[in-house]
């Protein structure tokens, strides 16, 4: 089947199959992959405007396991660097995000060995005590897995006792690509791609929602990329607990893999525009302006994000990859405006807070 024609089974809002969303990453025609995403992302948002919101990315540690070898943040537990942090520096980092217009924290670490699953109950609790307004978006799938085998506990068991305590999302970190040949070369001790969607089943069980994401651009063939959306594609047919997906490009400086070249703005907008057109049960994509800036970001609300994402106020993670781009609210506003569109602020549920 011709590209155009794939196009416009898409536009027409019919499922894409594997082997056509393969065919749409394989070729060459970027403008007719936007044209389409674009049609699409104003079918399912005719709304006028497009989202962003206000978070903070607190990091409670740097000590982690896992070993990936695309990340630059982490440390090893007897390293002069590791921390975990304290209350007075966490609560001090909330109400900053709170003075700034934020209602929500990303609170995401490492594989920590030795913390734990009350550590974790009790910061939830302590932070809900001190914040009640703020939404706690905190631990991601390969965290949650972490502290099951840690503790000796289930995974359903492990989510619900950290619901219990106040934790109000599950972000989508982790994920990379959902294949195990992958992860096994960069992330050999993480969680399976199996295991990985299984503590979001679980979470979704539980009433819960949360974020998906995918990490691109390392070792992974179009092929792995295209059935990594497959299988957030069909937990979310059976969960709809997904409330949006967010790829970035993965930032090879500072890392062992640092001799990949870096994926480009013309790589990222495609894969942006094909997961619009894949991902058919998704209400929300969002822009990853974070790893590509604010410009690509912009372009990218046509290619077909609706949402522009955070002011990140702290984002050490992609930071210590060498890649730092910054933005005040002021600035995410102007670059939604200048892209055709009225800027809303939104909660991490997608609903509109202004």
């Amino acid at each position: 089947m011709s590209v155009a024609a794939i196009l416009d089974r898409a536009v027409a809002g019919r499922r894409l199959g594997v082997d056509e969303g393969l065919r749409l990453l394989e070729c060459h025609e970027l403008a007719a992959l936007g044209e389409a995403a674009d049609a699409v992302s104003r079918r399912l948002h005719p709304e006028p405007y497009r989202t962003y919101n206000i978070d903070r990315n607190i990091n409670y540690t740097n000590v982690c396991t896992s070993g990936c070898r695309f990340c630059a943040f982490s440390r090893r537990l007897d390293d002069p660097d590791a921390y975990v942090i304290d209350r007075p520096t966490l609560f001090e980092k909330i109400r900053e995000t709170i003075a700034l217009g934020g209602d929500q924290i990303l609170l995401q670490g490492g594989m920590h060995p030795g913390l734990p699953l009350e550590w974790y109950e009790n910061l939830v609790r302590d932070i809900k005590a001190e914040f009640p307004q703020v939404n706690v978006h905190g631990f991601s799938p390969t965290e949650v897995h972490h502290l099951s085998r840690l503790s000796g506990r289930t995974v359903g068991e492990v989510l619900g006792r950290l619901r219990a305590a106040g934790l109000g999302s599950l972000p989508g970190g982790g994920a990379e690509i959902l294949v195990d040949r992958v992860r096994r070369e960069v992330s050999p001790r993480k969680v399976s791609a199996d295991d990985w969607l299984d503590v979001c089943r679980q979470w979704h069980a539980l009433g819960g929602r949360g974020s998906a994401t995918m990490m691109f651009g390392h070792v992974e063939t179009l092929a792995e990329r295209i059935e990594h959306l497959d299988r957030l594609r069909r937990l979310q047919d059976e969960t709809g607990g997904f409330t949006a997906f967010i790829g970035w490009t993965f930032q090879p400086g500072n890392t062992d893999l640092a001799g990949i070249a870096k994926v480009g703005a013309h790589g990222y907008l495609k894969m942006l525009a094909v997961s619009r057109l894949f991902l058919d049960n998704f209400a929300n994509l969002q822009a990853s302006w974070v790893t590509q800036g604010l410009r690509v970001g912009q372009i990218a609300l046509r290619f077909r994000a609706n949402d522009l994402g955070s002011m990140m106020i702290v984002e050490n993670l992609v930071a210590a990859d060498g890649t730092r781009f910054e933005a005040t609210q002021r600035q995410l506003r102007r670059t939604i405006e200048q892209a055709g569109f009225q800027p809303r602020r939104r909660n991490v549920f997608y609903g509109l807070v202004e």
